[in-house]
């Protein structure tokens, strides 16, 4: 198996909805047109490809200068523990230079991840929760 990892690559909203059904992030995958808008309105994607599938997906809206805010680190089961999301993080921040600043949210599940791929935990961060699903 060899994975082929693109950049902005155009990609559909239904193989995003079904990776992150695969890999177990919480999205609404029922609703394609949200997804589609959340690809258009992204402006860096790595994407991760096993042949003509898609197996992994980072989406980012960055600035490229300042910082960068990965709003979505999917992969699917059947290809985790192999690389592919360090790969997708390590793609994002050579994309974004060093001198942006690279930040996510996590869902409490993934806690334990972040900090074995290099990323500090910070506690001066504030969010507005979403008003609809």
């Amino acid at each position: 198996m060899e994975i082929v990892y693109r950049t902005n690559y155009r990609v559909t909203a239904e193989a995003v909805a079904e990776v992150f059904r695969r890999s177990g992030i919480r999205r609404p995958v029922g609703d394609l047109p949200r997804i589609q808008r959340m690809l258009d309105n992204a402006n860096l994607t790595i994407t991760a490809w096993d042949g003509e599938r898609l197996v992994g997906i980072g989406r980012a809206l960055t600035d490229f200068s300042f910082c960068c805010y990965l709003s979505d680190l999917a992969v699917d089961r059947d290809y985790q523990r192999q690389g592919i999301g360090r790969t997708i993080m390590d793609r994002v921040q050579q994309a974004i230079g060093e001198e942006s600043m690279l930040l996510l949210l996590a869902a409490p599940e993934a806690m334990e991840y972040y900090p074995h791929v290099g990323f500090t935990k910070v506690e001066n961060g504030w969010i507005i929760n979403r008003r609809a699903g």
